[in-house]
């Protein structure tokens, strides 16, 4: 039967107290954000501030991968906000450990890949290579976050991606975030397409 039937609605509330659970334990192991590579002295207000929010957003959680020490997982500093690592194997889901009244999503040990009843989604390579973001421009990121669509107009924006909040920044703290991510060391790694519930289509 297709996890999209088995489940009916999805407990998106259970993805987000999963995510505040981490939030509080990622406290002690989150990286802080690299300085930016470069920038030029006029904008340099602009990604300070992108800096900051994507700090403040915690967006190194799921979009970076970890590195596992004695002390637990932390973020790899080589690959940040580079997403699920292209090489990385998937661990299987369990059959039958989501459901209304089992657990509302699982995650990869490193958080970069999430299994829910919309699928299996992977964390996106935001950083400015041709396998990230390097193709986009201001206005694909904005129309992006705004509308929950990739690239406007695309797929669904699959949880635990928290991009309703994210619509809720200004266009200027938008337009900051961008060029933030802009400065950052572009690292090659090819995400994969989200997987579409078993049976469904997405």
């Amino acid at each position: 039967m297709a996890l999209r039937e088995t489940l009916g609605r999805a407990p998106y509330a259970a993805v987000f107290t999963l995510l505040t659970l981490f939030g509080t334990w990622s406290c002690e192991s989150r990286a802080p954000a690299p300085p930016p590579a470069s920038q030029s002295q006029s904008g340099s207000s602009q990604v300070q501030r992108g800096a900051y929010l994507v700090a403040y957003g915690g967006c190194n959680d799921c979009h970076t991968p970890k590195t596992f020490t004695p002390r637990g997982p932390v973020p790899d500093s080589t690959r940040f906000l580079a997403g699920y690592p292209a090489d990385a194997k998937l661990p299987p889901v369990t059959p039958g450990a989501l459901g209304p009244d089992k657990w509302g999503a699982l995650a990869s040990g490193d958080l970069t890949a999430w299994a829910g009843p919309w699928g299996v989604s992977f964390s996106a390579n935001l950083t400015p290579d041709e396998t990230g973001l390097g193709g986009w421009n201001e206005e694909l990121f904005i129309k992006t976050m705004r509308t929950g669509k990739h690239l406007g107009v695309g797929r669904d924006l699959l949880p635990p991606m928290p991009w309703n909040d994210i619509a809720a920044l200004t266009d200027d703290d938008l337009k900051a975030v961008f060029a933030y991510l802009r400065t950052l060391k572009p690292v090659k790694n090819k995400v994969p397409p989200p997987v579409p519930p078993a049976g469904g289509a997405r």
